[in-house]
């Protein structure tokens, strides 16, 4: 009887002869594959070099086929799968420089939270990619809502007029550029000249003026508002002269009700005991508290206002008047607020600041000395290069984690980079000596600050 009159086993016969077929093939064929791969490859890379420049292009399949078999002659073996550039398909970018403003990260500030025995947090808002600041929030909303009503108009000429101690100055520049506009800014002559510069090689027109009190028609901000007035009649092209109006425009606090606000909730998961900022204009601190007592109903959640010597704000929190010792007669070395201090310290109240005044619990005075020594323990400590006010915000949160139960959340600000206080702050840091090779570091941060009777 042959193997063909039964039909079940001569399948049987014939699938393991085609299985020991195919294991003979495939151990002939794996000696050669190597080589076979590393030319498809290599051809492949080829083909994406090329395509690099088109965005999100997809390589055309007749570009990715691989060299046929050096076994089974002209087969032609073809990957199927969809090769892109190495530029994201999804096209995940932001519009414009305003898509790098917000979103900032929550930086846990080591030396601070290990000195007071809480979690000490600051929001980088030096990292906005605008003009490096919280002010580039403000200056993106006063655009923004000057454009909706229709006080600015990209492409018509406008210029947008402000007065400015730099910060708020430099991001109005940077965006007034990126829609079409012009900018104008008014500042004191005593601030740092870099800013002056920076705002100079940003495009904008800078005024330069001596200091004067709000009472004074050349105050920097009075005479911002009346060059905006003359635009018509000194240009007459049918181009707007816009005032921004930083310290009385509500777009100021709305931006941080709008972002900062909601940023720190997520950020802390809404699990925070203090936040605590300084006041120029007052639109941080009122923004943001706003947000998280009104919105959030995070009641318990301490607001405390850092504010520098020379300024009145400490006092009107504190005491509920307006007035600091060096209002008095002869005893003025500045005619805005005796500090070396900028950007923050103010000795009136701006419609921002009284938004939310009534939602602000304490206030921490800081000295020049005081800020000047948490600046340079940020940056032996923590690698942090801040500006003055960023240096009084970090006093005075860690004046306030030292009256919190150990293991309290307290937010602050880094404001922006040391970099725009080189000629002033930075200077007056190395006239005390504090950036001597020499000087022994110091450990004791409560004692560097002279704060040593918050010790637990």
């Amino acid at each position: 009887m042959s193997i063909s009159d039964h039909p079940r086993v001569y399948g049987t016969v014939a699938l393991t002869a085609a299985f020991a077929a195919g294991i003979l093939v495939t151990l002939g064929f794996k000696d050669c594959y190597p080589e076979l791969e590393n030319r498809y490859q290599r051809r492949r890379n080829r083909n994406l070099s090329r395509s690099n420049g088109n965005f999100g292009v997809v390589v055309p399949t007749a570009n990715r086929v691989r060299r046929e078999s050096l076994i089974f002659g002209p087969v032609r073996l073809e990957d199927h799968e969809e090769v892109t550039s190495n530029i994201n398909s999804s096209f995940d970018w932001v519009e414009g420089i305003e898509g790098c403003i917000g979103n900032t990260p929550l930086v846990h500030i080591r030396s601070l939270s290990e000195a007071t025995g809480c979690f000490i947090l600051a929001k980088a808002e030096l990292l906005n990619g605008a003009g490096g600041s919280p002010k580039d929030r403000v200056a993106l909303n006063l655009i923004q809502d000057a454009e909706e009503r229709g006080s600015l108009v990209p492409g018509r000429g406008d210029t947008i007029y402000e007065g400015t101690v730099g910060s708020t100055g430099i991001s109005l520049a940077t965006l007034a550029r990126a829609k079409g506009y012009k900018c104008h800014i008014c500042m004191p002559n005593d601030m740092a000249i870099e800013k002056s510069q920076l705002l100079h090689h940003l495009g904008a027109t800078v005024e330069r003026v001596n200091p004067a009190p709000i009472t004074s028609p050349d105050h920097f901000v009075n005479l911002a508002r009346r060059r905006a007035r003359e635009h018509e009649a000194t240009h007459g092209d049918g181009s707007v002269g816009f005032f921004a109006d930083q310290f009385e425009s509500t777009a100021n606090y709305t931006a941080h009700v709008k972002t900062t606000g909601p940023e720190i909730y997520r950020q802390t998961g809404g699990q925070l005991d203090a936040f605590v900022a300084g006041a120029g204009t007052g639109g941080t601190i009122s923004g943001v508290a706003k947000y998280l007592k009104e919105e959030k109903n995070l009641w318990d959640t301490r607001v405390v206002l850092a504010d520098p010597q020379g300024s009145g704000l400490y006092n009107k929190i504190r005491h509920g008047v307006m007035y600091s010792s060096t209002e008095r007669e002869g005893t003025r070395r500045r005619q805005q607020v005796d500090t070396i201090v900028e950007g923050i310290g103010i000795n009136r109240i701006t419609e921002n600041f009284e938004s939310g005044r009534v939602l602000i619990d304490d206030a921490v005075r800081v000295t020049d000395e005081q800020a000047c020594r948490m600046a340079r323990w940020l940056v032996e400590h923590d690698g942090i290069f801040c500006g003055s006010s960023t240096a009084v915000n970090c006093v005075a949160a860690v004046v306030t984690a030292m009256k919190l139960p150990k293991g309290s959340r307290v937010v602050t600000l880094l404001c922006d980079s040391g970099n725009r206080h080189l000629s002033k702050f930075w200077k007056q840091i190395g006239d005390m000596g504090l950036e001597n090779d020499t000087q022994a570091q110091a450990e004791d941060l409560l004692a560097e600050l002279g704060l040593e009777e918050l010790k637990r």
